[in-house]
């Protein structure tokens, strides 16, 4: 097929579907100029007689007036320019049927006449080439899908050789506007130029036409091994699926501007089929029902629609109830709005529980039917009570978690010392409310990312859609990754000032009436040299703003407008950030929410300060901003935030996020992929690092790889293993302490047992031995504690764990009492007062601040390809060189202080010194960050060919400069590249110019040099500018290391 004209195209593609079972009409022989004509006009788009015999074939006990109501139901305007309209109410009659009512013997009756049999035992499949149809012009579309006389899909296909897909999208949006009325029964519509093919809903624009990767929906065909269109028509155009996707997986969203369809991708499809399957099986089993893990951005929410729609309607369920469970409430607002829009799939309009007694009253009394939504903290007994109680014991009750991997593990019991209460988890509240329920998970993120199993809690995994597959999918877009970092240094002369009055201030608190012995004072100075008050610092804040805005308005101009975000470290941050934006760019501020550029999303209480007030919203005035940043349109284009926002919201103009605030985790990989959905021509999103996350990143995306996703969950045996073992453990420590009968005793018992057994953890033996100190046995205590929480909570959901969880409690609780032992409680006003002074202290001490692009500094590019490639992916380990400007990049920040050092957290030590071990632990993580980047550049770009044995670091360098464009090292070779290197190097070195590169007129010079060097040993004249622009940073920062040597 590889040089196929478009005929030739058409012809094997009705070959094919032939093959499925299509009988195949050309279009001329439904002509209304044929002999026989089936059409009145060339703009008549159904095919009556065969929609009139199929009616009957469907309908054999209505009259003649039944049938030809329904006719007309479809082939009369209603919405007459509105397309999506009226292809809604006609896509409601084909799932739903037409109400018809007729006169028979004076009486009169009604029924509801089929127009499509959705099990397909009586269907009309009809494929046609070549049928004219008139409107505002005449047209010919390659291939329509007929069901039942209703034209179904349009399939627009453009030759090899020169045709192109965005042609054949153009081919069908001419249609939509020439001849709309064949669209009108539209499912959707396949598009190919023979080498790709995707397909698309009526309102799509071309970003959103899919790729149909699989034919059964477990293996996937790469478009490299198989034709696409091949793989699309015999997976999606299957009829049975034709028919799924009408009834289950298509939905039209109104969000206030009209309706836009939209269908299932084919990871959604097939994610709805197994998890149909997996529901089935669960109920009257352990009511595990599994896991869905697809990734952030790829339609999860849809997907969670799709699911419950077809299960609502599924006759062996008979007529469910659907429980959505989310853990916050703008989460539980969004996801039931999604389902409000939806409503449709599910026959009628979801509920949401606004309190606790709501929620009893909407589920208690429920015999069938229903879509309940409620956040999991509704699930909470009352007042005085252990438990939640029983609210239905059916088991055709549904359980959505949205976000399983953090909420749903509150199976933990938790001994309250005061009052000898054993409390429980909402999500043990849950269960014991909806006993016989099947619980689902969805999930877009690896469960082992948060050190909790969903295995133990909903099953085995149903799906996985990871960010790999769906960047290849074109589901979501690549995110690429820009470090910069905010240096900070102290002043020459603060040292000491620092000390003298951060002792006065300490003098002046304890004038006050406040107390402090050494471990309070360390506590106040460790919390003021922590990375927030650093990165908080005026100076500080002052560059990175200032930063922040040159590089927005470079990527705005760049991407043609878009939204950005900064996440910051504490509401104090946004707000000084908020502060530096409105003075720098006053025409920015507004204090209406329905105006101004930039806005903080946070959330506040009366009591805080006046300053943040301003930012501090309704849920309504909230959602004001939620509208005004999704639409593209709008001027509020920056929104700064500290958590909000960060997981639960969609903005697909949102292109660029700054991040200003250390994260890890799934915390990590939910805020940066705000940024990977798809819109329009946007290429990618791209997080701009201030703060040095790449090493988390690439710790967190450790995770996302296609080899871990079989690891992902633990083994229940092993599970269960581990958390028995930790059992042990406990009970051998405890075996002199008779807590058991406490555990199983009244709220009396297990007051009088917890003083003794927390003495009893505060002196258990060592080695066999007396403790010399109680801090050992109670650091044995206190491990082991660690250790049976963890295993439980990955063990949670099994009968074993269920049985252990009072006796879990029981050590909880006594590791809570110790850890409030070890508490002091101390005069607050004035210690408030003395901790603002430090911070006061510390924007003073912070001197000079500069922000550093550590990629530029490193003599490297921004990488040209995705972190959440595959590439990159497979790039996790370390180039056998390191670049010499990352050497120097690390020496300039933090003098050679290792990796990750943790500093000496000695009470006595001074501030001064604390604050430079703070500074330095920062700037060691922008290390972290520039070595991972340049480890993912070596390792995307293949490990470029190293240079023989022999070549000092600074030729090294060079040729790492030289060699990183493939092309170079495919034509020049590696000796020849090596010999270039040391001829720079010397000259170099022979530069007599002090700090040649502050001059410009010496750059310039150093330049022709390294040019009339490459010119001379022929390095390709299409590569040579940007070899010199790397080789002059080179040469730079190996003149800066001769100069310091000298």
């Amino acid at each position: 097929m590889a040089f196929a004209s478009e005929d030739d195209l058409e012809q094997w593609a009705l070959e094919e579907l032939q093959g499925m079972g299509f009988d195949y009409v050309h279009g001329s022989a439904l002509s209304p100029e044929s002999d026989d004509p089936v059409r009145e006009s060339f703009r008549e788009v159904l095919l009556l007689p065969r929609m009139e015999d199929v009616l009957r074939r469907l309908n054999p006990d209505l009259p003649d007036e039944a049938i030809r109501t329904a006719l007309n139901k479809v082939r009369d305007t209603e919405f007459a320019g509105d397309l999506i309209s009226e292809n809604r109410r006609i896509h409601e009659v084909l799932i739903s049927g037409v109400p018809v009512s007729w006169f028979e013997g004076g009486t009169e009756k009604s029924n509801i006449a089929r127009l499509v049999d959705l099990d397909n035992a009586a269907n009309d499949w009809l494929v046609v080439n070549q049928f004219e149809v008139v409107g505002q012009t005449a047209r010919r579309p390659d291939i329509i899908v007929f069901l039942n006389g209703m034209p179904l899909i349009v399939i627009e296909l453009k030759g090899t050789e020169s045709g192109s897909l965005k042609g054949a999208h153009n081919q069908i949006e001419t249609y939509k506007s020439q001849v709309p009325d064949l669209f009108r029964t539209n499912a959707f519509n396949v598009i190919s130029e023979g080498v790709t093919a995707r397909f698309g809903s009526l309102s799509a624009d071309y970003d959103r036409f899919m790729r149909w990767r699989t034919v059964d929906g477990e293996d996937l065909v790469d478009e490299s091994s198989a034709l696409a269109l091949q793989t699309l028509m015999q997976g999606l155009l299957d009829q049975e699926v034709i028919l799924e996707m009408l009834r289950y997986c298509t939905v039209f969203e109104d969000e206030g501007k009209g309706p836009i369809k939209k269908i299932a991708g084919y990871h959604q499809f097939h994610a709805v089929r197994k998890g149909v399957s997996a529901v089935i099986a669960a109920r009257g089993n352990d009511g595990r029902g599994g896991v869905m893990w697809h990734t952030q951005g790829s339609g999860k929410s849809l997907l969670m629609t799709f699911l419950g729609g077809r299960l609502m309607r599924d006759a062996r369920l008979e007529n469910p109830t659907l429980v959505v469970i989310t853990d916050r409430n703008d989460l539980d607002n969004q996801l039931f709005a999604t389902f409000a829009r939806c409503a449709a799939l599910f026959g009628e309009a979801p509920l949401q529980a606004e309190d606790v007694p709501d929620l009893r009253k909407k589920l208690a009394d429920r015999k069938v039917g229903g879509v309940i939504f409620a956040t999991i903290q509704k699930f909470r007994p009352e007042k005085g009570k252990a438990d939640f109680g029983l609210l239905t014991d059916r088991s055709n009750v549904i359980v959505f978690a949205d976000e399983a991997h953090r909420s749903q593990y509150g199976f933990d019991a938790k001994l309250n010392r005061e009052t000898g209460e054993t409390k429980y988890g909402f999500a043990h509240h849950l269960r014991t409310a909806l006993p016989n329920a099947v619980h689902v998970g969805f999930t877009g993120t690896p469960i082992s990312l948060v050190g909790a199993d969903t295995k133990a809690v909903f099953g085995d995994y149903i799906d996985v859609y990871d960010i790999a597959q769906a960047v290849a999918d074109g589901a979501t877009v690549p995110i690429y990754y820009e470090g910069r970092v905010a240096k900070i240094e102290m002043s020459e002369d603060a040292g000491d000032l620092l000390d003298a009055e951060f002792d006065e201030i300490i003098e002046d608190a304890e004038a006050e009436g406040v107390e402090f012995d050494d471990d309070a004072k360390g506590s106040m100075t460790s919390k003021w040299t922590q990375v927030e008050k650093l990165v908080g610092s005026e100076k500080r804040l002052n560059a990175v703003v200032s930063d922040i805005l040159e590089h927005f308005d470079a990527r705005v101009e760049a991407m043609d407008g878009g939204k950005a975000m900064i996440v910051c470290m504490s509401r104090r941050i946004c707000v000084e950030v908020y502060k530096r934006i409105a003075d720098t760019r006053p025409d920015w501020h507004s204090d209406e929410d329905a105006s101004g550029t930039v806005k903080v999303v946070m959330t506040g209480a009366a009591q805080d300060p006046s300053d943040f007030q301003q930012h501090i919203r309704s849920k309504s005035r909230l959602e004001t901003l939620r509208t005004r940043y999704r639409d593209p349109a709008d001027e509020l284009k920056l929104v700064i935030v500290r958590d909000m926002w960060l997981t639960g919201f969609d903005a697909p103009c949102m292109h660029t996020l700054y991040v200003d605030k250390p994260m890890k985790g799934h915390g990590l990989m939910q805020a940066i992929t705000r940024i990977n959905r798809v819109f329009g021509a946007k290429p990618s999103g791209l997080v701009v690092d201030y703060i040095g996350l790449a090493a988390d990143l690439k710790k967190a995306l450790k995770h996302y790889s296609n080899a871990d996703q079989k690891q992902t969950g633990v083994d229940q045996g092993e599970a269960v293993h581990a958390l028995l073992t930790q059992l042990d453990i406990m009970r051998s420590m405890f075996h002199e302490i008779s807590y058991m009968d406490a555990v199983h005793g009244s709220a009396a018992d297990r007051i009088r047992v917890l003083p003794s057994a927390v003495e009893h953890a505060l002196t258990l033996k060592i080695d066999g031995k007396e403790p010399k100190d109680r801090q050992d046995s109670k650091k044995r205590f206190m491990n082991a504690v660690t250790g049976l929480v963890k295993a439980f909570r990955i063990a949670s959901g099994t009968s074993e764990a269920s049985e252990a969880k009072d006796e879990v409690g029981f050590f909880i609780a006594v590791q809570a009492a110790i850890r409030k032992m070890d508490t002091s409680s101390r005069s607050g006003r004035t210690a408030e007062a003395a901790e603002l002074a430090i911070a006061q202290l510390l924007n003073r001490a912070v001197a000079s601040t500069e922000v550093i692009d550590i990629l530029e500094a490193a003599g490297v590019d921004t990488p040209d390809l995705s972190v959440l490639s595959e590439d990159f992916l497979r790039g996790l380990q370390s180039s056998a060189h390191k670049n010499l400007a990352v050497e120097a990049l690390k020496k300039l920040l933090n003098g050679e202080i290792s990796s990750r050092t943790r500093t000496n957290r000695a009470q006595n030590e001074a501030f001064s010194k604390r604050l430079q071990d703070a500074m330095a632990r920062y700037h060691n993580r922008s290390i972290d960050a520039i070595q991972v980047i340049q480890e993912m550049i070596d390792m995307a770009k293949d490990l470029q060919s190293q240079p023989d044995d022999g070549l000092s670091a600074e030729e090294v360098a060079f040729y790492d400069a030289l060699a990183q464009n493939d092309s170079a090292v495919q034509l020049m070779g590696n000796e020849e590249l090596r010999v270039i290197a040391q001829e720079l190097v010397n000259a170099v070195q022979s530069t007599s110019s002090v700090d040649w590169w502050r001059k410009q007129n010496v750059r310039t010079k150093m330049r022709v040099v390294i040019k009339r060097i490459l010119r001379k040993h022929g390095f390709p004249p299409d590569l040579q500018t940007e070899a010199i622009k790397k080789v002059v940073k080179q040469a730079e920062v190996l003149a800066r290391e001769t100069q310091k040597a000298a």
